[in-house]
């Protein structure tokens, strides 16, 4: 008898341990779940001979064949949708550089100086100092990480730096002007082991050091001298090509970590479990290419970019194969593939197949801030939104990202004379005179991004941006323009209502969103598109943040126990979509405070209807100079997601 009550005790903690932790009065198991995000994959990018990992879920599991990234098309952006499952009007991540309404790091956080009111918040740093702003959590809604948390489950997000953070955003929120030193749950990315990495609990360090793991994160260079082609992190220059190797030696270790340290410390502790990993690569490899210098093809479509596909599916491979030596665990895991964004490849020259821009800011070679020559003639500098919006007003251009000779707050940039400089991050404050840190002083911000650029009014003079909105219109290179609503009617534009951008965020509003043009080498193809970028980056390197379908486009698929097998979602599907999702499938129930949520995908679960069909829909504004914004998005449940927007003729 007492060894049948000794079997049966040891196969009762086996099941515990395979199922997680069964919800109070009920037999269904708590699911785990694991968010696998591939940052900047194109859906056409999978196939089965590239990434056969990638292949695999969307084979056997859920394929949403009409997936949907957020506009603007940018990681962060898209980060605090996949995080929260809202859209960008309630979590205030417009995109990857934003005015925030201060000068960053005001209050000393992080023994750092006050700096520029224009961040850009890839970073650990600038995300836990928006935290201390808004509240101890700038997104304003609660992450699928805090609410696993609160349900008792063990919950870590690993990756890139900036988007893992944002998966769980309140819990770098600083403690006494610093990262908490015990903070709630594992976060694990380029800056781990660093001054400024989010510390680890101690019993994962133990796990690291069981697994003979080092703490420090590798950095992007994979070994090599930052400027060699064999350094991830080399982008080039205008006469030297950029990269020519994916961002392997960094991500294999957090691989490792995932798979070696976190999840056999899951498993040990018998809890369910939540995992968020965001892979950099193909994003990484596809901006910084070498394979294309000064080039429009192969653009993003040459080795390199590939070789940065198939790192990515290298990560999936091991975290499924983890799963599949653990059967147990694997058959009550839900897994959710996803991509932030599309991609493109960048022009600074062209804005349609075989015409260049005759933009006044394309007329001028520019330094840079060494006073080197950066940007040759007939070619966009970093910050040309900003340059030719100053050049029309008549106005003088600050950089948020210097400080100015004398004591002066900002540097004033240099557009006249022989010498023409050029923001030092592209992004810029016009006005005779800025003087507040906050830069609220200015008449105009412009928070340059990439395929879109983010422009704010801080005194919301109307009058100004009608301005802007006509200096805009009359750019070759502008591709749609969408206005605040305070605003409308301005003709030309559509409201930002319309693109899901007005919300419960607490953060400053941009008053225009313009999406830069985007055009195709080949009709019809979404992996020949070209996007003109407000960047650094180099003609033929990649980019994103702009309206096109190739950005909007991502991949995403799922597989596991409440998802079905080898069914095709036809349906429309975004990245707010996940969380909502997910939350269904475990049982949570969160307390949101904006409105604009995604949906849940039932079509996509176990015992689900089928997806319905969906037509296209458009809107058209009001025609300006002989242009219109027009819009397609389509709509399923209340839910609008965004296809494409152009700047058309009028008919």
């Amino acid at each position: 008898m007492r060894t049948v009550a000794r079997v049966t005790a040891v196969w009762l903690a086996f099941t515990l341990l395979a199922a997680g932790q069964r919800q109070p009065g009920t037999a269904k198991p708590r699911r785990n779940v694991i968010v696998f995000v591939a940052d900047g994959l194109r859906h056409g990018s999978v196939n089965q001979r590239d990434t056969p990992a990638l292949w695999q879920i969307r084979t056997q599991g859920v394929h949403f064949r009409n997936s949907y990234s957020l506009f603007p098309t940018f990681t962060t952006a898209n980060a605090s949708a996949i995080a929260t499952g809202h859209a960008l009007g309630d979590t205030g991540d417009f995109s990857n550089a934003l005015w925030v309404g201060h000068a960053t790091f005001d209050t000393g956080n992080y023994g750092l100086a006050s700096g520029t009111p224009v961040p850009f918040i890839e970073n650990n740093q600038q995300i836990g100092d928006l935290d201390a702003h808004f509240g101890g959590n700038y997104l304003g809604e609660m992450t699928l990480l805090a609410m696993a948390r609160a349900h008792g489950y063990s919950t870590a997000a690993v990756g890139k730096l900036g988007p893992t953070a944002i998966q769980d955003a309140s819990v770098v929120a600083p403690v006494n002007g610093k990262f908490p030193s015990s903070p709630e749950s594992i976060v694990i990315d380029d800056s781990t082991g660093g001054s400024a990495g989010v510390p680890l609990p101690a019993r994962l360090l133990a796990e690291f050091a069981k697994a003979n793991l080092p703490p420090e994160a590798p950095q992007r260079t994979n070994g090599y001298p930052a400027t060699s082609r064999y350094s991830n992190t080399n982008a080039g220059d205008r006469t030297r090509p950029g990269t020519l190797a994916p961002n392997t030696v960094q991500q294999q270790w957090m691989a490792d970590v995932t798979t070696r340290a976190i999840l056999p410390m899951f498993q040990a502790e018998q809890k369910p479990f939540a995992l968020v990993y965001w892979s950099r690569d193909p994003d990484a490899s596809q901006h910084n290419e070498g394979d294309s210098h000064q080039a429009l093809s192969p653009g993003i479509n040459g080795e390199t970019s590939t070789a940065g596909i198939r790192n990515a599916d290298r990560n999936l491979r091991q975290i499924l194969d983890w799963l599949d030596a653990h059967a147990a665990i694997k058959q009550n895991t839900d897994i959710f593939v996803t991509s932030d964004h599309g991609f493109a490849t960048v022009s600074r020259r062209e804005v349609e197949a075989g015409k260049t821009s005759a933009a006044q800011s394309a007329s001028h070679a520019y330094n840079d801030s060494s006073n080197r020559l950066d940007t040759d003639k007939g070619t966009f500098p970093s910050g040309f939104v900003a340059i030719d919006l100053a050049l029309a007003l008549n106005t003088k251009l600050w950089d948020p990202d210097r400080r100015g000779e004398g004591g002066a707050t900002f540097r004033q940039v240099r557009l006249d004379g022989e010498v023409w400089e050029r923001p030092q991050g592209g992004s810029g404050l016009l006005g005779e005179r800025v003087v507040k840190p906050d830069g609220s002083d200015a008449t105009a911000i412009v928070a340059a991004n990439g395929g879109s650029d983010l422009i704010y009014v801080p005194d919301e003079n109307a009058v100004t941006v009608k301005k802007i909105v006509e200096i805009l219109l009359a750019q070759d290179y502008a591709g749609a323009v969408f206005v605040d609503d305070k605003y409308q009617p301005v003709a030309g534009t559509l409201p930002l209502t319309a693109i899901n951008l007005v919300g419960a965020t607490a953060l400053p509003r941009p008053a225009i969103v313009v999406a830069l043009r985007t055009f195709y080498l080949h009709p019809n193809d979404l992996q020949s598109a070209i996007q003109v970028s407000d960047t650094s980056l180099q003609e033929g390197q990649g980019m994103h943040g702009g309206f096109g379908r190739d950005q909007t486009y991502n991949n995403m698929a799922a597989f596991g126990p409440d998802f079905k097998k080898g069914y095709v979602d036809d349906a429309p599907v975004g990245n707010a979509d996940i969380v909502p999702t997910l939350a269904h499938i475990l049982g949570f129930e969160a307390a949101p405070k904006g409105k604009l949520q995604g949906r849940v995908a039932k079509e996509a679960l176990t015992g689900g209807g089928n997806a319905r069909p969906i037509n296209l829909k458009s809107d058209a504004s009001q025609p300006s100079r002989g242009k219109r914004t027009v819009l397609k998005y389509e709509e399923l449940d209340g839910i609008r997601y965004l296809h494409s927007a152009t700047l058309e003729p009028e008919k």
